[in-house]
């Protein structure tokens, strides 16, 4: 009989390996998004720093190529995969991970990690079934097989590269198939991290030196000023400096939006949907920190986080305001930041859970929000200023096909093209910035620069 184990007993989940089924099984059952749960875990263990890397590689590595990993977990284990023991499914989930993409950790011990956990959990029986599946795995690394591309292109791309097959088919009627497979391969590239200079507190070549002086490597951000790419992945959260307020951690990709809304010293700026907080940060480190910067949040909790990050950073020019937006009336802004609620399907790097969670009908419901949101807050720019909608998506529906309907339904306003701010690359067809992770190397993000004509 198989041993009954309280799975939610925290010192089961020991170690590394043990915080990673942890965590998958929470992802399984709950709609708790990746990212918030590695950083509790990280935050709240007595993991060293080489384990809490170790820690955030296998839990991203095994939700990036889930796809690929339980087509070949299917293929060898006898019944229905899906509905085996979440303990059981998720350790070996982590150690095909280790044993497909990991070079450090030799296969028998991937394998044995795996089947003492299954044993300490759930009981002889299911670490045998364990044992017996990847072992047999093993020996059968090298055969194989996955859909043939020549017959089922999409079952192929949606195998190999671990994306939902809705997304795959859409993206191929879009960009044709070999774009398609070299964004797919780009979506499962590890994350960069960039730094962002806060020059409210310091300069770019102020912080180079800081790195210079803890052998940390770099490269300067391919398109915008104080941006720098750290050239490995670190706890660079743990750093001093960042607890002074010298960086924020974003996204190179995350400026374009704040750098089109061109940005003057001492006008009234509001950002509409500004919780969690990287692009306020910007827009006060624009304004020179002189002005003022109304930032509204629905939630207080929200706007309290981001309180403390400003706070980090020396901002002080932040009036908050716990409103939804569409209760919110004053019409006295000179730029209006719209950083809307999207689908985040261009930030698969970082988030490779959203392609799991993402489905048609929720860009169709988000449409709505979107639409609202850019009503909501253009009602709220002068005449003569101008304001910035925004996505982390590379989907028509959530961009340009939004901005289209309003400017049907507002002959008041104009689209300004961002061709004179940033280079060609970077511009769409309808002079709105739109990037893509396989042809720029960052996220792929959305801005278009509407002005009020009166």
């Amino acid at each position: 009989m198989t041993e009954i184990v309280n799975y939610d007993g925290l010192n089961l989940y020991e170690g590394v390996r043990g915080i990673a089924v942890k965590i998958l099984n929470r992802i399984d059952r709950t709609d708790a998004y990746l990212d918030k749960m590695l950083e509790t875990e990280i935050r709240t263990s007595e993991l060293k720093g080489h384990d809490k890397a170790l820690l955030f590689e296998i839990v991203h590595g095994v939700i990036r190529n889930l796809g690929r990993i339980d087509w070949i977990l299917n293929g060898f284990y006898k019944g229905q995969f899906s509905k085996c023991i979440p303990n059981v499914k998720n350790a070996m989930r982590v150690a095909l991970y280790q044993i497909l993409f990991l070079d450090r950790v030799p296969d028998y011990a991937a394998v044995n990690e795996a089947v003492d956990f299954v044993k300490k959990l759930q009981g002889k029986k299911p670490a045998d079934l364990t044992n017996a599946v990847l072992r047999n795995i093993i020996r059968n690394k090298e055969g194989i097989r996955y859909p043939d591309p020549e017959e089922d292109l999409l079952g192929y791309y949606s195998t190999y590269y671990s994306h939902p097959s809705w997304l795959v088919k859409r993206w191929i009627n879009r960009f044709g198939e070999k774009q398609t497979e070299e964004l797919l391969k780009a979506n499962n590239n590890k994350p960069s991290l960039y730094l962002r200079t806060n020059t409210i507190l310091t300069s770019t070549e102020e912080l180079k030196k800081l790195l210079d002086s803890v052998q940390l490597k770099y490269t300067d951000g391919k398109f915008l000023p104080d941006f720098i790419r750290l050239n490995n992945l670190s706890n660079i959260a743990d750093w001093e400096y960042f607890g002074k307020g010298y960086f924020s951690i974003q996204d190179e990709s995350t400026g374009f939006a704040c750098y089109l809304l061109d940005i003057q010293p001492g006008q009234r700026v509001l950002d509409l949907c500004a919780a969690p907080g990287g692009k306020t940060g910007l827009l006060a480190d624009l304004m020179k920190n002189s002005g003022e910067l109304v930032a509204l949040d629905k939630y207080e909790s929200r706007l309290d986080i981001l309180k403390k990050n400003m706070e980090r950073l020396g901002v002080t020019n932040i009036t908050y305001k716990a409103i939804d937006s569409s209760e919110y009336k004053d019409n006295q802004f000179d730029r209006i930041l719209i950083d809307v609620p999207c689908s985040g399907l261009g930030t698969l790097t970082k988030k490779p859970d959203i392609k799991w969670k993402r489905d048609i009908v929720d860009i169709r419901k988000l449409n709505i929000s979107q639409s609202e949101l850019l009503a909501n807050g253009a009602s709220l720019l002068k005449p003569g200023g101008c304001l910035v909608y925004s996505t982390c998506t590379i989907e028509p529906d959530e961009n340009f096909e939004i901005i289209k309907k309003f400017l049907e339904n507002n002959p008041n306003f104009e689209l300004a093209s961002a061709k004179s701010i940033f280079k060609d690359e970077l511009i769409d067809e309808n002079g709105c910035v739109q990037t893509y992770p396989h042809i720029h190397q960052i996220d792929g993000v959305f801005a278009a620069k509407l002005k009020r004509i009166n």
